[in-house]
């Protein structure tokens, strides 16, 4: 499989899995190919609708998100999602 290709199914995996959590702001953030197990790794970053961090306003005036990030796991050979898994919260 190719990078871009890769990408495209985490993407949209990502997207129909947290559907009803409304996420915004979806965005690659890292991917990586492991040649021992044949799976991609890729890390997708987005943001919730109630992680806006109350009471802080950047310069233009619209509220910071805290960035929820995620690591897509996708075997090579068929494209199957194999895992999501929580990489951690930043701001």
């Amino acid at each position: 499989m190719e990078v871009k290709e890769v990408v495209a199914i985490a993407k949209n995996y990502t997207t129909d899995l947290f559907v009803d959590e409304q996420i915004s702001d979806l965005g690659l953030e890292e991917v990586e190919y492991n040649e021992l197990s044949g799976e991609w790794l890729v890390t997708l970053g987005f943001s919730r609708p109630w992680e806006k961090i109350a009471g802080f306003w950047s310069v233009t005036q619209s509220p910071q998100q805290r960035r929820s990030y995620k690591v897509v796991r996708i075997s090579d050979e068929n494209g199957r999602v194999i895992s999501v898994k929580d990489r951690g919260l930043t701001r």
